[in-house]
């Protein structure tokens, strides 16, 4: 299984960035699709969870600001953030896995390298 994130980058507070995450050797379609983030010292947290359905859900503090989705043709899923603010920055993680638990899980699943979002004040 590979997972694959692309396009963070370094954005001024109120900016927009787009994450995306290719995943291949893996039944994508049957499977929910996570994204997590993570800043030095502290534990990886869940930003935003889409399942197979289609069904999603979100962290709190991005409600309103970013929005998962994925494309079941391309085995790729996306998550655009809006509005970001400096409290958004951390290394995102793509991750998913077999069931929901292991793709809400912090350790378990399958993990992409994880990509860097800097939101300047």
């Amino acid at each position: 299984v590979r997972v694959m994130e692309s396009g963070g980058g370094l954005v001024q507070a109120g900016g927009s960035l787009r994450l995306s995450c290719k995943v291949s050797g893996f039944d994508f379609n049957r499977n929910a699709m996570a994204w997590f983030r993570q800043t030095p010292g502290n534990q990886r947290e869940l930003v935003a969870l889409i399942r197979s359905s289609g069904g999603t859900s979100y962290q709190d503090s991005v409600k309103g600001r970013f929005t998962i989705s994925r494309d079941n043709a391309e085995d790729t899923v996306s998550l655009q953030m809006n509005s970001l603010k400096p409290e958004d920055t951390a290394v995102y993680f793509c991750k998913t896995g077999h069931t929901m638990y292991t793709v809400q899980s912090t350790t378990m699943g399958y993990w992409g390298q994880g990509t860097q979002v800097t939101v300047s004040s």
